[in-house]
């Protein structure tokens, strides 16, 4: 059986590193979604086999086959994934069961239930980063609960650990193949025996466990992606040159007020003034937006907003602000309205900040290509005029 074991488990992770090889991935960051987000249930057909306290000592056949040790089952779970790598799910399972007394599969029924709380660690997005294109996830998992024997009401701590493999059909559809151990230490998991107990004493072995290989299906309840987190870094980089740029006509302006204010000081006319030439060098700052949203994805994108917001007010300047939308995603007269409903947004919260609603330009360019990725375009830019 541990060679048996050894060898799915083996295949497992061979195959799914062949699977990474074929289809690689670009790494990044997601934002975290709501609570209710990334919600999923799954129903599956077991086959279980089971190793029980009595058979010690009876040299069974180890082979999970056998039809005094196998059995048909069900279960049904229901979880969440908090990131793409770690999720939970209430998992069910059970309905007939062995306790392997003796080698008569009729002598060995029983009904039971499994209950758990499990830990999903989700490989294939921790290794190879998260993409909403892959077709198979690697997701090892742990688990803690209660076993019930109905037969003869008997209850038992219990742990698990298993692989659980999932191909997509669809957005919200997936085929899952879970393949999982569990232990009940302390507990005749499927039926007490007197007469081992008698045999055995104080010695009676507590390994009382089953494996269990599931199929069935697996559906994501509400929003079942994740959106890209922006990389404000590299927007800071693209607009490095811009602000070269203006630095540099700072400096040429700064020369040229030099120049006049010697003119005038050599000037014998009294009636002579200082001229003093002035501008103002501010590089452009981005609001993002998640897909369709005209909600501000994050509120720390305000915080440059605001400075460039007083610089403006110090110096009686109008601002421009800029709505775009994602060509990739939408029909031009959606993304449109959207371009013009997020650079609105943005305009709001510049009149909260005390700019003169006279002083805000807004201008709705649609949807565009600009950026990549392409949901760096779902964005405001604000600018000095």
């Amino acid at each position: 059986m541990k060679k048996y074991l050894m060898m799915l488990a083996f295949a497992s992770v061979s195959v799914a590193g062949m699977a990474q090889s074929e289809t690689p991935t670009q790494k990044y960051s997601v934002a975290t979604n709501s609570f209710w987000s990334n919600w999923f249930v799954s129903a599956d057909v077991a086959y279980s086999a089971f190793y029980s306290n009595e058979e010690k000592g009876a040299d069974f056949a180890k082979s999970p086959l056998k039809d005094f040790r196998r059995n048909l089952g069900a279960s049904l779970a229901i979880g969440k994934w908090f990131t793409p790598g770690m999720g939970l799910r209430t998992k069910f399972s059970g309905i007939w069961g062995r306790n392997v007394q003796t080698e008569n599969a009729s002598d060995n029924a029983v009904k039971y239930w499994n209950l758990q709380e499990q830990a999903l660690f989700n490989l294939s997005n921790m290794l190879c980063g998260y993409s909403e294109t892959r077709v198979w996830n690697f997701i090892p998992y742990a688990g803690y609960g209660v076993v019930r024997n109905m037969s003869d009401n008997y209850y038992a701590d219990n742990v698990s650990v298993g692989l659980l493999n999932t191909w997509k059909l669809s957005k919200k559809l997936f085929i899952n193949l879970d393949v999982n151990f569990n232990y009940a230490p302390d507990y005749d998991a499927f039926r007490f025996n007197r007469q081992a107990t008698a045999h055995y004493g104080d010695h009676m072995p507590n390994c009382d466990r089953y494996f269990s290989a599931e199929v069935g299906l697996t559906y994501n309840l509400g929003k079942a992606t994740w959106n890209k987190t922006p990389d404000v870094d590299a927007l800071k980089a693209l607009h490095q040159s811009e602000l070269d740029a203006l630095n540099a006509r700072l400096s040429d302006a700064n020369a040229e007020n030099d120049r006049l204010n010697d003119i005038i000081k050599n000037h014998k006319c009294p009636e002579a003034k200082t001229v003093t030439v002035k501008e103002v060098a501010v590089a452009p700052v981005s609001v993002f937006f998640n897909l369709n949203k005209s909600k501000i994805a994050s509120k720390k994108d305000l915080v440059n907003v605001k400075n460039l917001a007083e610089i403006a007010k110090a110096n009686d300047k109008t601002i421009v602000v800029t709505g775009y939308a994602d060509s990739q995603t939408g029909r031009a007269a959606y993304n449109q309205k959207l371009s013009e409903k997020r650079a609105n947004t943005v305009k709001a919260e510049l009149i909260k900040m005390g700019v003169d609603e006279s002083k805000i330009e807004v201008v709705a360019k649609g949807g565009v290509k600009i950026l990549k990725p392409a949901s760096f375009d779902r964005r405001a830019t604000v600018e000095i005029k």
